[in-house]
């Protein structure tokens, strides 16, 4: 025990020195993974690893090598734990005890989870607005860009590999990004369309000198999450200035306030770095978790109102009750009430 406590003391000194996870810089770790991988990995013993191994493991991915990543990460975990050390993080994560072929169960299922609430509200946000409303293809565009992404986030929380990770992140920055466009077409584009479509395009080069940057020349995963929170500060800065000019005309920019913030605030959920609990829930996971309800509110409070589709109602078919109503979000407001006579329509929808 003795020798094995050591390398623990030096490491824990020196961490506050070294960069990278201090788990898979441990020296114990280190010489577990190597003896197992000569143990187990290659020649009859890699054939017996695979004849034992489960068929939805390797489907997964996973190989010898990677088992042996997890079982000496729990020796080690162990170790620290008996000397009364503060857990460690592995390759950059906490670590998780893995269900079935799945890494992160928590993130995993929180990210379907907000999946599967991204789809629903985009099957009722087309079956409420129609196709000829001036912002429904930005917003379904916007739809299928989360959705996009809440795929690639489960499948990264499932099996983490250097693809998966990449996709991951890049499909969470195509997010925001679009998020800032559809903020720039609802409140500049419907007066000035060219100047959305320019904005829309610079969006799309930075897109591409980010992704090409992260790919081609470092992946750097602070300047990846600098540029991130950049980028939603700006959206949010944005959407709030809107709504506050707009708040009296437009009753519900108070609710797109909220929803905005909320969304912003809830990712300060990160900061809360701490090892997960029951080795299955972190702050990564309970940030996933709170942003499911959140997404009804986003489409009731941002997208539905966006589109502006009270304003092309008489092309509308009169409303049936129930679910099987072609507006399940509710009635278009002027199907319950007479459509504005003081300004024209598309003057109103272009000036809110």
């Amino acid at each position: 025990m003795a020798k094995r406590t050591a390398p623990l003391l030096l490491l824990t000194l020196a961490v506050g020195l070294a960069g990278g996870s201090q788990g898979d810089r441990e020296p114990v770790y280190r010489d577990c993974v190597l003896r197992c991988e000569e143990r187990n990995c290659s020649g009859d013993a890699l054939k017996h690893f695979r004849s034992r191994q489960p068929i939805y493991m390797s489907l997964a991915g996973w190989t010898c090598r990677d088992d042996c990543k997890y079982e000496c990460m729990w020796f080690t975990v162990g170790l620290y734990l008996q000397e009364g050390h503060r857990v460690p993080q592995f390759h950059g994560k906490w670590p998780f005890s893995r269900f079935l072929f799945i890494q992160e169960p928590a993130s995993a299922v929180a990210s379907l989870l907000n999946g599967l609430a991204s789809l629903v509200m985009l099957c009722r946000y087309r079956a409420s607005v129609p196709a000829s409303s001036p912002m429904y293809h930005t917003c379904m565009a916007f739809a299928w860009v989360s959705l996009n992404a809440w795929f690639w986030s489960t499948v990264f929380h499932t099996r983490d590999t250097d693809l998966t990770e990449k996709m991951d992140y890049f499909c969470a920055s195509a997010v925001i990004l679009h998020s800032v466009y559809l903020c720039c077409v609802r409140t500049v584009g419907l007066q000035h369309p060219s100047v959305a479509s320019a904005f829309g395009a610079l969006l799309l080069l930075l897109l591409t000198g980010h992704i090409s940057y992260l790919s081609l020349v470092h992946f750097d995963y602070g300047y990846n999450m600098m540029a991130n929170v950049a980028i939603g500060l700006v959206n949010l800065a944005w959407w709030l200035v809107w709504c506050l000019r707009n708040r009296r005309r437009l009753p519900h920019t108070r609710r797109c306030m909220v929803v905005v913030v909320l969304l912003q605030g809830l990712s300060l959920l990160e900061l809360l770095d701490f090892p997960p609990l029951f080795w299955v829930l972190d702050a990564h996971a309970i940030w996933h978790i709170s942003t499911i309800p959140v997404h009804t509110l986003f489409f009731r409070s941002v997208l539905h109102p966006a589109s502006g589709f009270h304003f092309l109602c008489p092309s509308l078919p009169a409303p049936r009750a129930g679910w099987g109503s072609p507006y399940p979000l509710g009635p278009p407001t002027c199907l319950l009430s007479p459509p504005p006579t003081t300004t024209t329509d598309w003057d109103v929808l272009r000036t809110g």
